[in-house]
């Protein structure tokens, strides 16, 4: 496909990646601002990322398997453990699996948007962005989130209203991938979308009826939006999106969960990135 929009011309002006001098843009309920990170993985992640941890809540008696090893690196580190009734993991928790660990982090603070465009050309790549148009469901969020961090994506981009946040069940559901990516809050995505075309970023819808993902040119700065589980992309950002790609489907079903087309999707972006 041809693409005759203006070239790439990005000049990265914010260099403070994972940070947003806005600092209203920080969670936005009781129990993600206090910086919970559920289950075995996520916590593991969390070590790796060098995130500062308030402390670790051990499940009391609950000493086998990976558990042993999370609590023994978090010792190394002096990061202070204290063990509590497994009623208690799960009132914390608000029912999310917590696998016998949480752990209380300082806050991940979004970051804007031109840090994700930042972090792509430090990194000397296209940008690849993926946007989430009002998903609500945590679970499926935080499995978009795993499935954008580990196709290399630069960021992830979601809405402030009617969507879900960042809540202890995103974070489990990512298994730790949130701690590895950079995800953006905004109050208007058409708006945010326009910035992103104004800067060469074309911008590529997820919805049925459109062309067959494997037969697109994403070999382009781009980003991918994925919709909510019931109406799908939004009218107004399918209409302001240069491309509308789709799933071929063959069997009965007419679509796939998003976090699953997500998958597919990403994937092959990622391999047209880095095939030269």
């Amino acid at each position: 496909m041809e693409k005759d929009r203006k070239n790439y011309n990005y000049k990265a002006k914010s260099r403070n990646t994972g940070r947003n001098d806005n600092r209203n843009n920080r969670y936005e309920t009781a129990e993600v601002s206090e910086g919970l990170v559920v289950g075995r993985n996520a916590v593991r992640e969390l070590l790796k990322s060098g995130r500062d941890i308030d402390k670790i809540i051990v499940q009391r008696g609950e000493r086998e398997g990976s558990i042993v090893a999370l609590i023994g690196e978090a010792a190394a580190r002096r990061i202070p453990i204290v063990e509590a009734d497994k009623a208690k993991l799960d009132n914390m928790c608000a029912g999310a699996n917590h696998q016998g660990i949480i752990a209380m982090a300082a806050e991940k603070e979004y970051c804007s948007v031109e840090d994700i465009l930042a972090i792509a050309e430090e990194r000397g790549e296209k940008p690849f962005i993926v946007i989430a148009d009002g998903i609500t469901d945590p679970h499926n969020l935080g499995a978009l989130i795993r499935c954008a961090e580990g196709v290399g994506a630069h960021g992830l981009i979601i809405p402030k209203r009617r969507a879900a946040g960042l809540t202890p069940v995103v974070t489990k559901s990512s298994c730790g991938a949130i701690e590895h990516l950079a995800i953006a809050k905004v109050s208007n995505l058409a708006n945010t979308i326009d910035f992103l075309k104004k800067n060469g970023v074309w911008i590529f819808s997820a919805e049925a009826g459109g062309e067959a993902y494997y037969d697109i040119d994403f070999k382009c700065p781009c980003a991918v939006v994925l919709g909510s589980e019931g109406d799908g992309v939004s009218h107004l950002i399918k209409e302001i999106s240069d491309y509308i790609v789709s799933i071929p489907m063959y069997g009965k079903v007419n679509s796939f969960n998003v976090s699953t087309a997500a998958a597919v999707i990403l994937a092959e972006v990622s391999r047209q990135h880095r095939t030269n």
